[in-house]
């Protein structure tokens, strides 16, 4: 496949993705006040969630196509690289705030664990800041690569798990389904993390990780606002 034709495909699914996850969150904003009140603090919760997603993916994404539209992501390597760090941060917020939907939809109390997914969510952020990460370069160290993917990892796939038990157990299809959608998002991310320095082909698997959280979103936003 040529770099141009790679660009092209990539600028259009960035946007048709940004485009979707953007109404998603309009249509949840729309609907929100229309909630009965045990479902506002789970709808409110997964509404921030996905903003935050879109907003930092909105960094991400769509600084790469405005890269590629201007010649090419190598001439705009800070702008990319920048743009990376902002979904960095706002998917780890966004797991944070998914611990605070699973809370609610399932009527939980924190405890010790619950509480160090958040601290480690804190923690990921701290590392995120760390010159060590290049994020300038487009050729960013893979030990740091791995350094703030681990607690990542850990983070979404704990809280992916919490939703996924407790679904099971109140015979819940709506978060069954959403923490499957994680599960498959993470498995198609943690390839690309440990091997695309190999083969940058494995990095085709973003593609169905991203359309992983648009499913989720959509599964959730029909669960929850449009029960």
């Amino acid at each position: 496949m040529s770099e141009n034709l790679r660009g092209t495909i990539e600028i259009i699914f960035n946007i048709t993705y940004l485009f979707l996850i953007w109404l998603m969150v309009v249509k949840m904003k729309l609907n929100k006040e229309k909630l009965k009140n045990k479902q506002q603090k789970v709808g409110g919760y997964l509404l921030l969630a996905f903003f935050l997603l879109a907003l930092g993916d909105t960094g991400h994404v769509g600084f790469r196509a405005y890269a590629y539209m201007l010649g090419g992501i190598e001439k705009y390597s800070v702008l990319v690289g920048y743009g990376a760090l902002a979904t960095a941060i706002t998917v780890t917020l966004f797991y944070i705030v998914f611990l605070y939907v699973w809370r609610y939809r399932f009527n939980k109390e924190f405890g010790i664990f619950h509480y160090f997914l958040i601290a480690l969510g804190i923690l990921r952020i701290f590392i995120l800041f760390l010159p060590q990460n290049n994020w300038s370069s487009l050729n960013q160290p893979y030990i740091w690569s791995l350094i703030r993917n681990i607690p990542l990892a850990v983070q979404g796939l704990s809280v992916a798990s919490l939703m996924y038990i407790d679904a099971q157990k109140a015979k819940d299809i709506t978060f069954r389904w959403i923490s499957i959608m994680i599960f498959v998002s993470y498995a198609c991310y943690i390839p690309v993390i440990l091997f695309n320095n190999i083969n940058p082909m494995i990095g085709l698997l973003m593609i169905p990780k991203t359309i992983a959280y648009i499913l989720a979103g959509y599964i959730g936003y029909r669960g929850v606002y449009k029960p």
